[in-house]
């Protein structure tokens, strides 16, 4: 399977990679495999979604925000890897979740990520998890994702 077929069939347009707000490589190659530092829901350099989850934001909104930290992962990964077909596997994904007090469905927020991997990767996109609510992200995003892919 082609994975840009697969991004045309289910209508998701890479976006220029997210912008480096620190001292870090969006993607570190190392022998066969590519660590995707955190991506969000950032689009056109501004966040698409802030706030807590609980308080400021529904399940639903953050699982958007989740999907979209997933195109934005794969757009780093196509600008630093150069062609998404050399993915062979997600290995791992760290998901972390801005959450008010008493929130606990960090889980079912990230699965929006890990849902979209495994819609463009098939069987391939599934992965190792960890889903870490936590009291802030940078610039007050919902979510933050970094993920590990094994690549030919």
């Amino acid at each position: 399977m082609d994975v840009y077929e697969r991004l045309k069939e289910l209508r998701i347009e890479l976006p220029q990679p997210t912008k480096v707000m620190g001292l870090y490589a969006p993607v570190k190659i190392a022998g066969d495999m590519a660590y995707v530092s955190g991506q969000g829901p950032i689009t056109d350099g501004k966040p698409t979604c802030t706030g807590k989850v609980g308080k400021d934001v529904t399940v639903e909104q953050a699982q958007a925000a989740a999907r979209q930290a997933a195109v934005n992962t794969l757009a780093a990964l196509h600008e630093y890897v150069g062609d998404l077909n050399r993915i062979k596997t997600v290995v791992k994904v760290l998901g972390f979740v801005a959450s008010a007090e008493g929130f606990n469905e960090q889980p079912a927020v990230i699965n929006g990520f890990s849902q979209t991997l495994v819609d463009v990767f098939g069987e391939n996109g599934r992965h190792a998890r960890s889903a870490i609510g936590t009291n802030e992200l940078p610039s007050g995003i919902t979510v933050e994702v970094e993920s590990v892919f094994n690549i030919e």
